[in-house]
């Protein structure tokens, strides 16, 4: 059985390290996209440059995204090598996934709707679909963590071992 957990720790490593170089692949590409906006001697053909800034913000939007995805990967599933079984648990990891995933689609909705809202407003529509996909995960996230309470009084001493693993894998 330990060795099966190793396996699945490596697996977990090995997507954490993926997450890493996705990340650093959309930098490398933001980078790109940053250079053409703003230098002086490249050509825009039909596109203006403020339009290849945004995409340069969704790029790094996505690299963030990516970041922290390896981040909370490593963090939970690797050095802490804990079986996600307590409320505490399932909370705290799936909030560190919640938060990326509102704030990236809040601010892809934000930059959607800045290159709609210039080249094609018929599109707005579904701009505003992502924002209310943002806004309706915040309330269901809310909404399991409102939940979430009752189950956490049950087992008090989670909340202490939790705050203790996160002073150690900060030192």
């Amino acid at each position: 059985m330990k060795s099966i957990h190793k396996l699945f720790t490596l697996g977990y490593a090995a997507t954490a390290a993926l997450f890493y170089l996705c990340a650093l692949a959309f930098l490398a590409l933001a980078g790109i996209e940053l250079w053409q906006a703003v230098s002086p001697w490249a050509e825009h053909g039909e596109q203006p440059r403020y339009l290849t800034l945004l995409d340069c913000v969704g790029l790094l939007t996505i690299a963030v995204a990516a970041l922290e995805l390896g981040q909370t990967v490593l963090e939970e599933e690797v050095q802490r090598s804990a079986s996600i079984a307590a409320p505490t648990r399932v909370r705290r990891f799936l909030s560190r996934f919640m938060v990326v995933v509102i704030i990236s689609l809040s601010i892809e909705c934000l930059v959607a709707v800045f290159q709609f809202l210039h080249g094609k407003p018929e599109m707005l529509p579904q701009a505003a679909s992502i924002g209310i996909a943002a806004a309706a995960l915040m309330a269901a996230w809310g909404f399991f963590n409102r939940l979430n309470i009752a189950a956490e009084k049950l087992e008090p001493h989670a909340m202490q071992e939790a705050k203790s693993e996160d002073e150690k894998i900060d030192k």
